[in-house]
């Protein structure tokens, strides 16, 4: 039975995903063509075509997929003040799903999402009610850049050394 949960076509649409990376680090997303992934991937475009709808629906999903992943690592630990460990857990899940970050930047993703891993009312003792929006903006932007910067060199730091550098660039605001 071809349902959602169903081991096979789980691993049919990462090998899916994982094609299409594969082509997006050489093509533009509109360069991409649904034969190319299923000569690629060794399936029928009908398989392709019973998970996607098309190219840009496979972007998408694959967006929505990255989003819940990093929603998953902090959702339980919403309102904890160990900024250090939480920022150290995303640079990980960074450095082991490189792909797909570069994926998220490359189409960008980042410019639309709001930052969930910080969390405004941490700071909101430091900063006037009226210019949090912007402190949040600015933030959001410099961890961006770090991450990018880090991902276009190979991630050659370590997810340790990313969280230094984040604290040392934020001056401990974030202990």
């Amino acid at each position: 039975m071809n349902t959602k949960n169903n081991k096979r076509r789980q691993e049919t649409v990462r090998k899916i995903e994982s094609v299409f990376l594969d082509f997006l680090r050489e093509q533009e997303l509109s360069q991409i063509k649904v034969s190319d992934i299923c000569k690629a991937a060794e399936i029928n475009r009908g398989t392709f075509y019973a998970n996607f709808v098309d190219i840009y629906d496979l972007a998408d999903k694959l967006h929505e997929r990255l989003k819940s992943e990093v929603n998953l690592l902090f959702e339980q630990n919403i309102g904890l003040q160990n900024m250090g460990a939480d920022f150290l857990r995303l640079f990980r899940h960074i450095y082991e799903n490189r792909d797909m970050y570069s994926f998220y930047f490359g189409l960008g993703y980042d410019d639309s999402e709001e930052l969930k891993l910080y969390d405004v009312f941490l700071n909101a003792d430091n900063i006037p009610a009226e210019h949090l929006h912007y402190h949040v903006s600015f933030f959001k932007s410099g961890f961006n850049g770090i991450v990018k910067k880090w991902l276009k060199g190979g991630c050659k730091e370590t997810p340790e050394q990313m969280t230094d550098i984040l604290f040392y660039e934020y001056r401990g605001r974030l202990q």
